[in-house]
């Protein structure tokens, strides 16, 4: 029986056109694009390094390899896909803007995912209490944590603006993944977590 769909990955799947070539860089247990293929006839492969969510992509049928993002995606040649997806990840990574830049190149597109760190409750913690924020996105200790680069929808904007990055859509979305008109509005502020499409401008 298929598994709901994750809200975030609900709404990454309504910018994907049927019969796309997807690269979905860690995977996970490959609920994405085992979506994809049912919903929108897409192909592709999932980049995965931890060997639970390997086993379980294999049970998905969904075609995957293990690899560790952070020495980037060499091995794929300039736009061999329609899209090349990072969901939560970009925060995790050693150097952001390479496995970024490989993303624009491998594919015609790039859909990327990450916690702002400009919300209020972020603002709060630092300012008012002196602490690293904990909340329901950012959900780890800072001596645990694995987000390394934290950034903000303002840095995430500059960074694109500074390397040819033309953003094509961007959603911004509270803890549960939904859109409302206070994030629309106030995205750097309210928005916990943003979500973009991008390409090479």
């Amino acid at each position: 029986m298929n598994q709901p769909l994750r809200t975030d990955l609900q709404l990454i799947s309504q910018w994907i056109k049927p019969q796309s070539h997807v690269l979905d860089l860690g995977c996970g247990k490959g609920a994405l694009l085992a979506y994809l293929q049912r919903q929108c006839q897409a192909t592709g492969y999932g980049l995965e390094i931890d060997a639970a969510n390997l086993f379980a992509c294999l049970q998905a049928k969904v075609n995957v390899i293990q690899a560790d993002l952070d020495q980037g995606l060499a091995d794929f040649a300039d736009n061999s896909f329609d899209y090349v997806i990072m969901t939560q990840t970009l925060q995790a990574m050693q150097n952001p803007l390479k496995i970024l830049l490989d993303m624009v190149r491998v594919g015609k597109q790039g859909i990327v995912t990450f916690p702002n760190f400009g919300h209020w409750q972020a603002r709060v913690n630092i300012g008012f209490g002196g602490y690293m924020p904990v909340s329901r996105v950012l959900c780890h200790q800072w001596y645990n944590t694995p987000n390394i680069h934290l950034c903000t929808i303002k840095d995430f904007e500059k960074l694109c603006r500074q390397h040819n990055i033309k953003i094509l859509q961007r959603a911004v979305v509270d803890h549960a993944h939904q859109q409302n008109w206070r994030t629309r509005w106030w995205p750097n502020l309210l928005g916990e977590i943003a979500l973009y499409q991008v390409t090479k401008a």
